[in-house]
């Protein structure tokens, strides 16, 4: 299985998209000093994951989301999943 998970940086306000196989391993990366986009916070915090059974399909979903290149499209998402979980 794989994940595609949207994180969030309340110190740059910023949203980020994508895959693993292992979220806790991905967010470790994501926190860790290392160069990229994620590496301008520190801060970054898990506020979505969709499950897809292959990589490819992963990769169909996350270019989608990231396609959108809207931040209220992406908030959407994350609110309709929190909405149902009574968050």
């Amino acid at each position: 299985m794989f994940s595609v998970y949207i994180l969030y940086s309340k110190d740059k306000d910023l949203f980020c998209v994508g895959i693993t196989q292992d979220i806790e391993s991905r967010m470790y990366k994501h926190l860790s000093n290392h160069r990229g986009f994620t590496s301008k916070a520190k801060d970054w915090v898990l506020v979505y994951k969709e499950l897809c059974n292959t990589k490819s399909e992963a990769l169909q979903r996350e270019k989608v989301i990231k396609g959108w290149k809207s931040r209220i499209m992406i908030e959407k998402l994350i609110n309709s999943v929190n909405n149902l979980h009574g968050n």
